[in-house]
């Protein structure tokens, strides 16, 4: 099962590699990992993407309330959020194949941030399916490189 967490913590040097190493030292992947500022600059928010079943994510969580620059864990299973992932895809794009290139890019609502000679670099957002499918609808044109971000998330409503 996928567990979306997303972990407030103290924005001090090395609290990343801490949570990284607590994963590491216990045998979790981390399928996602996106960490930057909120709204206080003394706080960031790590969102971080594992497979595991729902004792694994009981261990995770625990762990990570034992770290002492952790402020809040959350686990967004069972609860209405948002997600969304950054992807750049460089396609082989040679003048006569840009048009359905294009066609392709506007039906995924994508944007088309440079275009060079023989190839274009396209801006996809969205969860992790709709960047998949992308990918695959623009895979036979020949892509020449793919650079991902990690996923990124938050509970809808107030709270």
């Amino acid at each position: 099962m996928r567990h979306t967490i997303s972990v407030l913590v103290e924005n001090k040097f090395g609290v990343l590699a801490r949570i990284s190493t607590l994963f590491a030292a216990r045998g979790f992947n981390i399928d996602s990992l996106a960490v930057g500022e909120t709204e206080d600059p003394a706080i960031s928010r790590m969102t971080i993407v594992v497979k595991g079943d729902d004792s694994i994510l009981e261990q995770i969580t625990k762990q990570l309330n034992k770290l002492v620059d952790v402020i809040k864990v959350n686990d967004f299973s069972g609860l209405e959020y948002v997600e969304r992932g950054l992807a750049l895809e460089k396609i082989n794009a040679p003048k006569t194949v840009r048009a359905e290139i294009f066609r392709i890019a506007g039906v995924f609502r994508t944007r088309i941030i440079d275009i060079a000679k023989d190839s274009v670099i396209v801006e996809v957002t969205g969860d992790e399916e709709k960047i998949e499918a992308f990918i695959e609808a623009i895979a036979d044109y020949g892509i020449k490189e793919v650079c991902r971000t990690g996923v990124i998330a938050m509970s809808r409503g107030h709270k």
